[in-house]
């Protein structure tokens, strides 16, 4: 029996596939959901945005290890003293009077160059021990991006695909209506019916026909989110073809809870991490810092510039500067308690999320269960409704029912076979928010 249901599934199903050809670029046959993630994790803009963040956090980790190596800076100066300063000279070195004597020449040409070399800087060392957890956010952040992607891709294509099942059924039953239609309408103009006959069955075609413009403006809708979610241009043919949505039951991995498996979960983690760490680069502020120096240069002088460049004299110094902070307005203690303070209010909010995450899982578990019973109830419902569909259609051909009966009964039999496609995606989309509350949405993509 389960047999003649998915035939009867696939039979539903191929009309369709024919009416929608495969566009020029897309996988030959039209796109299964592995495909169209293939697609959405390559071209959708914020898979691109969070691949850009982690090369951020890789040259943010080496403007950190900058700060201990060597900054090396040369500079040259050309001064024209157009007036130089004078100082006064006290009386009784060169006369009874103070003299007023100016010191300098008119030309001032200089060159140096010089190297500072960090020898001791605690908060340039916890920059450097941060690196690590940025980049592990970086990676997380990416990671959580390619997750929210895979679920909206996963969940639109849903959408699509049972929207195209609906109006598969929609046709097939205008079509088959159309045919009773005719025959009523002999029937009718011979008097061999009511008219009121012909009118309930020509009422049921109009509201198909209805039934039928709404479901095609709900494809087109759903198409145009699929194609943004997947980062596809919206005037690209996108076809789909995956029948096994709609003969294959999944099997799903109810695994033990752990929060830690989340990436939400390991991102205020690593948020928190960071936060210690700040809060430890700003108490780093109140030791010493200790650094090398060296200075080495050429200099010129002269009232005439082109013959004070005939002759240049060099200096040079080497030292060490020590930076000992004394009082800085308490600016760095109001620092710690703030950090401190977020500090709290991560390790609080984490505690909130993970229940949250629990009942997340809890909820998933449970709307699964009740999409497996759903579909074994709707399973059973097209067992029944082909039976009552074979039976009446046996009756009819030996003139024991009439048209009508038949008619019902094949309707009841496509109507129970679209309640049963809607149970399956329902439970595939019930699988798909278990995946994703047990954080393993890329395992799912992976086994697709």
């Amino acid at each position: 029996m389960k047999r003649k249901i998915a035939l009867g599934l696939v039979a539903l199903v191929l009309p369709l596939l024919g009416w929608a050809q495969p566009a020029p670029g897309q996988p030959a046959g039209g796109w299964k959901l592995k495909d169209c993630l293939d697609y959405g994790l390559k071209n959708y803009g914020t898979v691109r945005i969070a691949q850009n963040q982690t090369q951020i956090a890789a040259q943010q980790a080496r403007e950190a290890v900058a700060g201990y190596l060597p900054q090396v800076t040369a500079q040259g100066t050309v001064d024209d003293n157009i007036k130089l300063q004078t100082t006064v000279l006290p009386a009784g070195i060169f006369g009874p009077e103070p003299t007023r004597v100016a010191f300098g020449t008119k030309y001032q040409t200089t060159a140096s160059a010089s190297l500072d070399q960090t020898l001791y800087d605690k908060s340039l060392l916890i920059g450097i021990k941060a690196a690590r957890p940025n980049a592990q956010k970086a990676e997380l952040n990416t990671r959580q991006t390619r997750e929210d992607v895979i679920y909206a891709i996963s969940s639109n294509y849903y959408q699509v695909f049972v929207a195209e099942q609906q109006i598969a059924l929609l046709k097939d039953n205008i079509a088959r209506t159309e045919q009773v239609l005719n025959i009523l309408k002999l029937q009718r103009d011979n008097g061999v019916i009511q008219p009121v006959d012909y009118n309930r069955t020509e009422v049921s075609y109009n509201s198909a026909k209805s039934q039928l413009a709404l479901a095609e403006s709900n494809l087109s809708l759903a198409l145009n989110r699929l194609k943004f979610q997947m980062g596809m241009p919206q005037n690209q043919a996108l076809a789909l073809s995956d029948t096994t949505l709609t003969t294959q039951v999944p099997t799903v991995n109810t695994g033990t809870f752990d929060a830690r498996s989340l990436t939400d979960f390991q991102l205020s983690e690593t948020n928190l991490t960071l936060q210690k760490l700040d809060r430890e680069r700003i108490k780093a502020g109140y030791l010493p810092k200790l650094s090398a120096t060296a200075r080495y240069g050429t200099l010129a002088l002269g009232n005439n510039y082109a013959k004070s460049l005939e002759k240049f004299s060099g200096f040079g110094s080497i030292g060490l500067r020590v930076s000992v902070p004394i009082f800085d307005g308490f600016r760095r203690d109001a620092q710690i308690r703030q950090s401190t303070l977020n500090i709290q209010s991560l390790q609080e909010q984490q505690k909130l999320n993970v229940a949250s995450y629990q009942l997340q899982y809890n909820n998933a578990q449970t709307q699964l269960q009740r999409a497996q019973s759903s579909l074994q109830n709707d399973e059973r419902n097209v067992k029944l409704a082909q039976q009552v569909y074979d039976v009446t259609t046996l009756q009819y051909k030996q003139g024991t029912k009439p048209l009508t009966d038949l008619v019902n009964a094949e309707n009841s039999y496509r109507q129970a076979q679209n309640d049963y496609i809607n149970s399956l995606l329902n439970y595939n989309q019930a699988r798909l928010d278990l995946e994703q509350s047990q954080g393993t949405l890329l395992n799912f993509y992976n086994q697709l």
